[in-house]
């Protein structure tokens, strides 16, 4: 398959010229697209109602999120899902908050058109609020099946579990799915200058601090995942 190298625009969530639009709504590149409704299909003959409420997020969008995360407009959380003062906290201490649940703006693997954020409506109570925290996926929570199932049948469409668990930068996602062949070579096209010139064309909260930071930031939350398993 002819697989075009996106741009900078694109990767960085500037463009969304990259994607295609799925009846439920979800932007994905369109081979992301096609693999997506395979696994939905797969999961559905097990008795899962695959949704995702999250896929393609802009540039704008994710500078929005991270606005109201340093304005402490949005919670701040910690590892134990316990809210943090964020206006106690100043430096690399700060940033490091943010990012354990928030991607810095340009760097969200969601700008690529190769990732969701998934549930299992099936397994929604009507009144359920839903969180989005990893105690949802485990056991005795509601989506428990849907994270097992994940573990086993996500491969079979070529998906992967990229923070499957905590290694030092985003913290353990098992609701974030992302499309290998796709995002491997998003990955690897993605630069910290393209990040760079990203931020200085679309300034962001706490700019000056992001900038002198940029180099550990891309090393720990954008490289720093964990690998599809064979």
């Amino acid at each position: 398959m002819n697989r075009l190298p996106l741009t900078a625009q694109q990767l960085t969530g500037q463009a969304q010229s990259h994607l295609v639009q799925l009846d439920s709504g979800e932007l994905l590149q369109a081979e992301a697209a096609h693999a997506w409704q395979q696994l939905c299909q797969r999961a559905a003959r097990d008795g899962i109602e695959l949704a995702a409420v999250s896929s393609f997020r802009s540039f704008e969008r994710q500078a929005l999120i991270w606005q109201q995360k340093c304005s402490g407009a949005r919670p701040v959380l910690d590892q134990q899902q316990q809210a943090l003062a964020i206006e106690q906290l100043v430096g690399w201490e700060k940033l490091e908050a943010i990012l354990l649940y928030s991607a810095l703006p340009g760097a969200s693997r969601h700008h690529w058109g190769t990732e969701l954020d998934v549930i299992d409506k099936a397994a929604l109570p009507a009144d359920y609020q839903l969180q989005l925290v990893p105690a949802e996926y485990q056991a005795g929570g509601v989506f428990a099946h849907l994270g097992h199932w994940l573990t086993q049948h996500a491969t079979d469409a070529g998906f992967f579990l990229p923070y499957r668990q905590y290694r030092g930068g985003v913290a353990a996602e098992p609701w974030h799915l992302s499309y290998q062949p796709l995002a491997e070579r998003c990955l690897a096209q993605f630069t910290v200058e393209m990040l760079h010139q990203a931020l200085l064309a679309q300034p962001i909260a706490e700019q000056q601090l992001v900038l002198a930071n940029l180099p550990q930031i891309y090393q720990r939350y954008v490289l720093t995942i964990c690998e599809a398993e064979s």
